[in-house]
């Protein structure tokens, strides 16, 4: 059995919980940054999981673009979705729920939100402005959920 874990990440919150995750599956896992490549074979993976974040309340965008591409092929595997997003609760579960299409959403087996990071040191000028005035954050600021990392892994497992 072997895993593809797809993601997207602007700052390296999603890249780091891809990573995590990664460490915790049982199973020949690649781990594929679409910034860097949007080429896979799907017919090389039984498990494709999608892993993505929010900006200014929108998945990235090169993720969309990913699935809308690819939902045909994506559709034909066992699929996981997990979000990174510094919402919890409720919020968090509308975030999810508005990034990932109802389609994709309705054929993943394992759905996992992973929490969020404020990483002052990649992002510009403008990007830390935003963030200090909305967030009323300073600092770098991680709340990375690796409880629900491991949950998410043991799913994938089974």
């Amino acid at each position: 059995m072997k895993t593809a874990i797809i993601y997207s990440s602007k700052h390296g919150c999603t890249e780091k919980c891809s990573q995590t995750l990664a460490n915790e599956l049982s199973t020949n896992t690649s781990v594929i940054n679409l910034d860097i490549t949007d080429s896979i074979q799907f017919e090389n993976y039984d498990t494709i999981i999608l892993g993505g974040s929010i900006h200014a309340g929108m998945l990235n965008r090169s993720m969309k673009k990913f699935i809308s591409k690819n939902l045909k092929e994506i559709s034909e595997k066992k699929v996981g979705l997990f979000l990174c997003c510094m919402e919890e609760g409720e919020k968090a579960q509308e975030q999810f729920n508005n990034a990932f299409p109802e389609e994709i959403r309705n054929m993943a087996k394992v759905k996992g939100l992973f929490g969020g990071e404020f990483n002052f040191d990649r992002m510009n000028f403008i990007e830390k402005a935003i963030i200090k005035k909305i967030a009323n954050i300073e600092n770098n600021l991680s709340k990375i959920n690796y409880k629900n990392i491991s949950q998410f892994a043991n799913e994938i497992n089974q």
